[in-house]
């Protein structure tokens, strides 16, 4: 089955660049980045600044204690894990994440696999209410009982983590769940950080989108929330390409956008948020390591209790 994936990701992506490489594509691409305004891209930049220092922040949050003041190794962490996730073929680099917080901070896998997981479903929830509340066609009732349910389960999910007594197996499972439970103990702190990075987020790439092709921020965030929405899908293209412009390029469809300048527009957005990742992750390692990694950390009881 993971033969069949990468297959198909890797044909989604060939099919894109095969209809890139069109003449007409490529100088109709070329023109719409020569008519990029200079101040667009000036303000994304600034606006992916501080989504970076965003991240950061929701990392230094949840590991505040074996953080211990140094917010510069937070957001070393958060440079090279979103390099490596842009670049690294089939989500290959979330691994970075784990490995990171060891070396940083001497975090256990376990405590560090829990809080990945836990920081990808409060990404995929706001992405998901914000879709829900604010694209369009969608009925008023459907609208409002989408962003309650997913809002509720937002609130319940964490409470539900940290309530003593599940019935569930003990062992490596009942470990997960317990580093599950110590991530999720900053709920309302990782929330409004969540809510804030993608707030900004948003607002970077469709002003850039916008810009790209001449049209209202309104509509360019319908196009960022397809891109945003491909990338959960169980099928991606390689570092994302293809899945990523068609699900630009769909979403805008119904806005009159033409398929081919959304896929042009989607590409050139793409390039900017990889570029930007790539430029940030490599200052991050050119950086010195002022501050020194942890080789050791306190462990949770369980784990104590278990390698004792």
């Amino acid at each position: 089955m993971k033969i069949v994936k990468r297959g198909l990701a890797i044909a989604f992506t060939l099919a894109f660049v095969f209809w890139l490489v069109e003449k007409q594509q490529w100088d109709a691409f070329v023109l719409m980045l020569g008519q990029l305004p200079g101040n667009a891209l000036g303000l994304a930049l600034a606006g992916f600044f501080l989504s970076y220092l965003l991240r950061a922040a929701r990392v230094y949050e949840e590991f505040r204690h074996e953080a211990s003041g140094r917010f510069g190794a937070c957001l070393r962490l958060v440079l090279l894990h979103n390099a490596a996730v842009n670049i690294v073929p089939f989500r290959g680099g979330e691994a970075a994440f784990p490995v990171l917080l060891g070396r940083f901070f001497g975090t256990p896998l376990t405590r560090a696999l829990a809080s990945l997981f836990w920081f990808r479903l409060q990404d995929a929830l706001v992405v998901t209410v914000v879709a829900v509340a604010v694209w369009p066609g969608l009925p008023p009732a459907f609208r409002l009982t989408g962003v309650v349910a997913l809002i509720v389960f937002a609130w319940a999910l964490p409470r539900w983590a940290r309530r003593p007594g599940h019935p569930l197996p003990g062992g490596r499972f009942a470990r997960l769940r317990d580093a599950f439970a110590e991530s999720t103990q900053h709920a309302r702190f990782g929330w409004l950080w969540t809510a804030a990075n993608w707030s900004v987020k948003f607002a970077a790439q469709a002003w850039l989108l916008a810009a790209l092709i001449g049209t209202e921020i309104r509509t360019a965030v319908t196009g960022v929330l397809g891109a945003e929405l491909a990338a959960i899908l169980p099928v991606q293209g390689m570092a994302g390409f293809g899945t990523y412009e068609a699900g630009t390029a769909m979403a805008l469809l119904p806005n009159g956008i033409e398929l081919a300048d959304g896929l042009r527009a989607a590409l050139a957005l793409h390039l900017f948020v990889i570029a930007c990742s790539i430029c940030a992750g490599i200052i991050a390692l050119l950086l010195p390591e002022i501050y020194p990694a942890h080789p050791t950390a306190e462990l949770p009881e369980s784990e104590k209790v278990q390698n004792s």
